[in-house]
């Protein structure tokens, strides 16, 4: 049974809405402001971790006694 030109016409603009729908969708994900917010949200949630919050403080600590050491010798 072949099928309505007006049916099929409106089958394409609903696929062509849907696909415009999905592209703003994968264009807003990709944007570089969502990924630079992502990434920092993503330090943020790690630099949270005592472990690694102490283990930076203390390697700072580290290099800062080590180039004072160095300047005053």
């Amino acid at each position: 049974m072949p099928r309505d030109p007006d049916t099929i016409q409106r089958e394409i603009e609903q696929a062509r809405d849907a696909l415009a729908d999905s592209l703003d969708e994968l264009s807003e994900r990709a944007h570089p402001k969502h990924l630079v917010a992502a990434g920092k949200e993503g330090v943020q949630n790690r630099l949270a971790d005592p472990r690694i919050r102490y283990g930076l403080i203390a390697i700072g600590a580290l290099l800062a006694f080590a180039l004072l050491r160095k300047l005053f010798r």
